[in-house]
């Protein structure tokens, strides 16, 4: 599914360059489950963002299904982050002024579904994750476990290949931390969706199929 190839970011700070990532090469196939372990600077999520079409590479190629992601028009990037890859992060990012609901129907808008198939769908994805009871709550009235599912059902609204996570259960408990990771790995198991994610977890390395350990924007080992 991806293949990476001598992937470097780089950035420049006051006159020095510092290498978030170097010369990284791997592939990743359809259908892993793949965890990105490593200490805080080690590019962890400059990869995974490079990886969705968010950070654009130095230098180096990444190919999706054979061609180069950075070779899309911007128009073709919007509809790869919108439609392949869905996004799931540590610190939630659900809009404080909408309801659980309305938060999962928010990606749907750029497809011009109406609204009552985009209403169907989120309800659908709620229910499917215990929601289907907290669909009118704002994200002010849910617990952190239940906004972190409220941004997984976000992420599944558009039916992704792809799901990218980053420090998914960063702010959870570690009973919490078990159910979101559970329902990730059901998502790679049982609807065979690619799943990678970034974290320090020791609980989501257990669970990986692959486990790619970087430091200093290289990969240092893999299991």
């Amino acid at each position: 599914m991806f293949i990476l190839e001598n992937l470097t970011k780089t950035y420049r700070h006051r006159r020095e360059a510092v290498h978030a990532l170097d010369r990284v090469s791997l592939g990743i196939e359809q259908g892993s489950f793949v965890v990105i372990t490593g200490a805080s600077g080690s590019a962890k999520t400059t990869l995974l963002l490079t990886l969705g079409g968010l950070i654009h590479p130095t230098s180096g190629v990444v190919n999706f299904r054979g061609k180069s992601l950075y070779s899309y028009s911007q128009n073709q990037l919007a509809n790869y982050r919108n439609q392949t890859v869905g996004f799931v992060l540590q610190t939630f990012n659900l809009v404080p002024y909408l309801t659980a609901l309305e938060n999962v129907m928010v990606p749907m808008l750029p497809r011009k579904a109406s609204v009552n198939n985009r209403r169907s769908r989120a309800a659908m994805l709620l229910e499917e994750l215990g929601l289907d009871k907290r669909a009118d709550f704002l994200p002010r009235e849910l617990s952190m476990g239940q906004q972190q599912r409220v941004a997984i059902a976000r992420a599944l609204a558009n039916d992704p290949e792809v799901i990218l996570a980053d420090e998914p259960t960063g702010n959870l408990d570690p009973t919490l931390s078990f159910e979101i990771l559970e329902i990730l790995r059901e998502l790679n198991e049982h609807e065979e969706r690619t799943v990678i994610i970034v974290t320090h977890s020791p609980q989501a390395a257990q669970k990986a199929k692959r486990t790619l350990r970087l430091s200093a924007g290289r990969i240092l080992s893999e299991e």
